[in-house]
């Protein structure tokens, strides 16, 4: 009963979290952005969970595992209905470019080095320790635009650059999940056939369920049947996805990118219909995850620092790198690595949705580094982001009409 009383005010948290009014930084700029990234939630999950006072006990937790996968796959969905084809094809490709500049450098610059100590220092397979070492690496590579967003709702960064910022944090979603697949081929099965089997499995998933949603959602006219359908739908992706034990967050993306390829008109809808509840169950999912998290592990601890500081090593370069693949092409920020630091919630879902397959204590020390550093990563992010958009420099300057939350977490 403590432990349901305790989620079901985490729940209404959420929602009081997704109001427009408290998203809007035009009124409350400093809560705006303490609230936009979601990673409070993270605390309190860390605080209440087993590894704090313990309102949540392993056992709650266990029984909650559905409801991550259910978080992943529909957190899955919303990035997969963003591959927008239309949008894509219009990206020159220097833009792809820039994205993989940024993302892959990061992504080598703590990959590279991390996997020394987890070799040759902790006592783990070579497969397995290559897999997490490359775990850690798609979340070091991953970032998060919501502070360029705001910055530009705000009016503290021209809306071009704000926009160019937010396209590159876009784009990186694909290394991230690229190597996120490659790590369930190594750690998931007992042999690589094997995992390629189940990372197919989630896919065809996915791409099965993207398309009855398509063929249930072509016709519909009436916007709360339209709702039910996809709500229902999505909750199939990740619980048959948590059943068949393969990746909801894949088999989510695979979903959403089916309907945005073959959806037509009924996409925009179905987005819309998502819309309403991306926030509220993002706050959720990142709670739960910050329940996972064991405070206790010193080795984590020891790999902690070195990942905050190479990631940022990395963002920096890949910043300068990206500003020169795309002269001309987009109105960046100068110090765009600045721009960069900031990890967001993709990071807490790919380690999740790793942890929910290959259980044990190798997974669970991705994980802790991954939540710690997300956390570090963000106040980092606060005070670096002041060098691309001072805020004197726009004092009084109004906020932009129709700011919202939407889409600020993923």
């Amino acid at each position: 009963m403590q432990a349901l009383l305790v989620f079901l005010a985490i729940a209404a948290l959420s929602l009081l979290a997704s109001s427009r009014a408290l998203l809007d930084p035009g009124r409350h700029p400093a809560l705006a952005q303490l609230a936009a990234s979601g990673l409070l939630f993270l605390v309190f999950g860390t605080l209440l969970g087993p590894s704090g006072v313990a309102v949540l006990t392993p056992v709650n937790l266990e029984s909650l595992r559905p409801l991550v996968a259910l978080g992943l796959g529909t957190a899955g969905v919303i990035l997969g209905l963003n591959l927008e084809p239309r949008v894509l094809r219009l990206l020159p490709r220097p833009v792809y470019a820039a994205a993989l500049a940024h993302a892959g450098t990061a992504f080598f610059f703590v990959a590279v080095p991390l996997s020394v100590p987890l070799l040759l220092w902790m006592d783990f397979p070579s497969q397995a320790a290559v897999g997490a070492a490359a775990l850690l690496g798609a979340a070091a590579s991953l970032s998060s635009g919501h502070f360029a967003v705001l910055g530009h709702r705000s009016g503290r960064l021209e809306r071009a650059r704000g926009l160019g910022v937010a396209l590159l944090t876009m784009m990186d979603d694909a290394v991230g999940l690229g190597v996120l697949a490659l790590a369930l081929v190594l750690g998931a099965a007992s042999s690589v056939p094997e995992g390629v089997a189940l990372v197919g499995l989630a896919l065809l998933l996915g791409v099965l369920c993207g398309a009855l949603l398509a063929f249930l959602t072509y016709s519909l006219k009436d916007p709360a049947e339209l709702t039910t359908v996809t709500l229902g739908m999505v909750a199939l992706v990740g619980g048959a996805a948590a059943y068949l034990r393969v990746s909801p967050l894949l088999a989510g993306v695979a979903c959403g990118a089916t309907l945005a390829l073959v959806g037509g008109r009924a996409v925009d809808r179905v987005s819309r219909a998502l819309g309403r509840v991306e926030r509220p169950s993002y706050l959720v999912l990142v709670f739960l995850v910050g329940c996972q998290l064991h405070a206790r592990d010193w080795q984590a601890w020891a790999l902690l620092p070195a990942f905050v500081v190479l990631r940022f090593m990395g963002k920096m370069l890949g910043g300068k790198l990206a500003q020169r693949l795309t002269v001309g092409l987009l109105d960046l920020p100068p110090k765009l690595g600045n721009a960069l630091i900031s990890q967001g919630g993709l990071a807490l879902c790919l380690v999740a949705d790793f942890s929910l397959l290959v259980p044990g204590t190798l997974s669970q020390r991705v994980f802790d580094v991954v939540a710690v550093g997300a956390v570090v990563n963000e106040m980092l992010a606060h005070r670096a982001f002041r060098q691309v958009a001072p805020p004197r420099a726009v004092k009084g300057a109004p906020a932009s009409p129709g700011a919202g939350g939407e889409g600020v977490a993923a």
